[in-house]
């Protein structure tokens, strides 16, 4: 069987039925639209109502299906489990609430088909939205009739997340036995457990865990409540839960006996209560422990008490069990003193592990892997004898430190011998390797004369230094005349002017590679061109070089000349005084005209802002004819603006959406009646 660990503090919380309906409709109303029009097409009308009545069924279908397959089903955990399930919420009840919530998602299921199948046929605004009101209310009606389904469920998985975690298939020691025997203290002196001890009975009202290690091994120990020597019908739930551990865990039961009989119960009592439960220990090894000895010796007991005692040893020696052994004494502990405690948790480990062991090798499984292992027996192949070889100088050695002749000193000694560690330090000069022993402990200086030592290791550093950076130029000059006189060599049929020419070209050519690379990484990546240095370095592009290329070629440049410098910022103070000629025709400002006459105001929406700020740059032309041009194109632009300031828009490439759900007013606690308005 494989190993399983359950973990019941991962079951998702079950909301109660009014909670859930708000948590599904408030879900719904956020995430589906919630704005339709009575003069909207009826198709578009019934898909807006049929989506709200699918997302509503497919969020309860959800939260349904989670809680179901969060819970675990009795049929299929472990047996130990499932009964416990049983002792502690009653079977019965509890699959009849999932049984509940799986109809009762299936009800919804059909429920949002048949009124989605009803909308399909809806003929106005008015019915499609009072067949999604009506499929909604069937749906919180089903929920809200189970409400106690939910709750009762809810409790479970409070009481569930609680229990402790426990493998049912991993090795286990399960402590047993009449109350305030002394289990709980047993089990807080062998692991890590703080389980409450008191001095009255049924201290201890539910399984608890506790780890302990013991040959490399985790073990867990299982600290169950006290029984009660009576019928199974008439003992409690806490009772119960004891006989589920002992019937279905794969254990060593270790059954605990107060020798002093100050639980409350005489030793007869526990016997008989042993007797009772002695089929639930079938197929499981079991020890018998007796506690509380230094109150009461084993010897110390009567007659017919030590033969009760005795009895119980015989029940253990039994064929259902694994047997102590003759030499074996009866284990018997004090969990006060902690006398004889580890010894006890000794035999049960061993117990368990010979018991798993057999069982292991009497499965048909052990016998296939022992029938594909081979264990190789090596065979002399002859009658000589080889000893091994010991060097002479190791066999002295070794009877010396027989003797007591040689004596090795450890680092170790030496620390103990000099004050212990933090106070010795260790001598690692003693272990260097030089011509000379005696320079072992020779003070290397590092400063001498007010000067670095390692500043005249190499005297001769800088001139070294010099010549390497000489023949490298050297070299690298002998390597391009090696690889002009090359390329000359390829055309061996010209004369000098050629070969000049030649260079020339070559010299063009890797001067327009150069340029295009600076260009590229450079100017060409920006996007906009430049116009600073860094596009124009050497300042190549002027009106001269342009006169005088394209005046080359016979083409008149005087016009791009004149353009080019009448286009060419003029660097001058800032005047204090309004010029005309300043304004230039500037279509801002409210210009006369050199006889003194008033021209027409030219429209703008920015007229008005003139005097605001300073303008940087002047539109001489901006492809238009004359003044009426530009007032007409400012008009279209206004015009063309209206529309986007009735939408709060800045532009047509404005895509800023606004808020739709405005904090003011869906933010905040909701009165009472607010809740009801779906």
């Amino acid at each position: 069987m494989t190993t399983m660990q359950y973990n019941f503090k991962k079951i998702t919380t079950v909301p109660t039925a009014k909670d859930f309906i708000d948590v599904v409709l408030s879900r719904t109303q956020r995430q589906t639209p919630t704005v339709v029009h009575r003069g909207y097409a009826i198709t578009r009308i019934r898909q807006f109502y049929m989506r709200k009545v699918k997302y509503t069924q497919t969020s309860w279908n959800e939260k349904l299906s989670k809680i179901l397959e969060d819970f675990p089903r009795v049929d299929d955990i472990h047996p130990f489990y499932s009964d416990l399930l049983n002792v502690l919420y009653d079977k019965d009840h509890y699959k009849l609430a999932l049984g509940q919530l799986n109809t009762a998602k299936n009800i919804i299921d059909k429920i949002a088909k048949d009124y989605v199948k009803l909308l399909k046929y809806g003929d106005s605004l008015y019915r499609c939205k009072q067949l999604k009101r009506a499929a909604l209310g069937r749906m919180c009606t089903i929920m809200k009739k189970h409400a106690a389904s939910l709750a009762y469920l809810e409790q479970v998985r409070q009481h569930m997340s609680r229990l402790p975690s426990i493998d049912p298939n991993t090795r286990t020691i399960l402590v047993c036995g009449y109350p305030n025997v002394g289990k709980s203290s047993f089990m807080n002196k062998v692991t890590r457990a703080d389980v409450e001890v008191q001095p009255y009975a049924f201290t201890t009202k539910s399984i608890y865990v506790g780890h302990t290690d013991y040959k490399y091994l985790r073990w867990q120990v299982l600290d169950t409540p006290g029984i009660l020597d009576r019928p199974l019908e008439e003992r409690n739930t806490i009772e119960m839960q004891s006989i589920t551990a002992m019937a279905h865990l794969r254990a060593v039961v270790l059954y605990i006996v107060d020798a002093s009989e100050q639980c409350g119960y005489t030793i007869k009592q526990q016997a008989d209560l042993f007797h009772s439960i002695k089929p639930l220990f079938a197929n499981k090894p079991l020890v018998i422990a007796v506690n509380k000895v230094d109150v009461r010796k084993l010897e110390d007991l009567k007659p017919e008490d030590a033969a009760l005692i005795a009895g119980m040893r015989a029940a253990v020696r039994g064929p259902a069990a694994l047997t102590l052994g003759e030499e074996e004494e009866l284990p018997c502990m004090s969990t006060l003193s902690e006398e004889g405690v580890m010894e006890v948790k000794r035999v049960c480990c061993d117990k368990l592990l010979a018991a798993r062991v057999e069982q292991k090798l009497a499965s048909r499984r052990a016998g296939e892997v022992l029938n594909r292992l081979h264990v190789a027996q090596p065979k002399p192949r002859d009658n000589i004898s080889r000893p091994a070889v010991i060097p002479h100088s190791v066999a002295i050695n070794k009877a010396k430190k027989a003797s007591g002749e040689l004596k090795i000193v450890t680092e170790k000694m030496l620390q103990e011998e000099n004050g212990g560690a933090g106070v010795y330090n260790a001598d690692l000069r003693k272990n260097y390797l030089l011509d000379n022993d005696d320079w072992k402990y020779d003070i290397m200086p590092e400063i001498y004369n007010g000067k670095n030592v390692a500043d005249f290791i190499d005297p001769e550093i800088d001139e070294r230094l010099a010549e390497l950076e000489r023949e490298e130029e050297e070299l690298e000059a002998k390597f391009q005349e090696d690889k002009a006189a090359a390329e000359m060599e390829m055309e061996p049929d010209l004369d000098d002017e050629e070969k000049e020419l030649l260079g020339q070209v070559r010299a063009r050519r890797s001067k327009l590679v150069s340029e295009h690379r600076r260009k590229k990484s450079v100017a060409n990546n920006v996007p906009t061109m430049r116009r600073d240095r860094t596009s124009d370095p050497e300042r190549r592009l002027t009106t001269t070089r342009m006169k005088e290329s394209l005046g080359a070629m016979g083409i008149d440049t005087t016009l791009a000349v004149a353009r080019a410098r009448s286009a060419s910022a003029v660097r001058e103070g800032r005047k204090r005084s309004r010029s005309l000629a300043g304004n230039g025709g500037d279509e801002d400002v409210d210009a006369m005209d050199a006889d003194g006459e008033e021209q027409p105001r030219v429209h703008s929406s920015k007229s008005r802002s003139v005097s605001v700020a300073r303008r940087t740059s002047k539109s001489k032309g901006a492809g238009l004819r004359d003044e009426s041009e530009k007032m007409r194109a400012q008009k279209l632009a206004d015009k063309a603006q209206r529309k986007m300031n009735k939408r709060a828009k800045t532009g047509e490439a404005d895509r800023v959406i606004i808020t739709k759900m405005p904090k003011h007013l869906f933010s905040g606690k909701r009165g009472n009646g607010k809740t009801d308005r779906r």
